[in-house]
């Protein structure tokens, strides 16, 4: 499915599913180190954007999604389940809207299972 968003997006680069505390949980067309340092990355990106969502006084601080333009390309980054986020990586010249339409659709497709339920410490007494 990872797959499909990219090969229907023109431009698009790297394709990750990660948790919200940063370990990637699924890739598509990116290096395993590359992945992981997108996911780490992520991890303060959401942060970030929580703490300001915050600010609003009627929102619910939940962070939907993020858009960042750089200088040869965008970085997405979208909640898709419970503690788990898509992200995606494109070039100069991508479609902004269709990013954004083709990762709803594919977080609504798959939203269920794209998910990461808290981490506990099974040896804590």
């Amino acid at each position: 499915m990872l797959a499909d968003l990219a090969d229907s997006v023109p431009q698009t680069r790297h394709v990750i599913v990660l948790s919200s505390d940063g370990l990637k949980m699924a890739q598509h067309s990116t290096q395993t180190d590359t992945a992981d340092r997108l996911a780490a990355a992520c991890a303060g990106l959401q942060s970030l954007a929580a703490a300001v969502a915050s600010e609003l006084p009627s929102g619910s601080g939940k962070m939907r999604m993020l858009v960042i333009e750089m200088d040869g390309g965008f970085f997405y980054l979208m909640a898709a389940g419970a503690g788990a986020y898509l992200a995606v990586l494109a070039n100069d010249g991508v479609d902004a809207g269709l990013m954004g339409q083709r990762m709803r659709d594919l977080v609504l497709r798959i939203g269920e299972h794209l998910n990461s339920p808290p981490r506990h410490d099974v040896h804590a007494t």
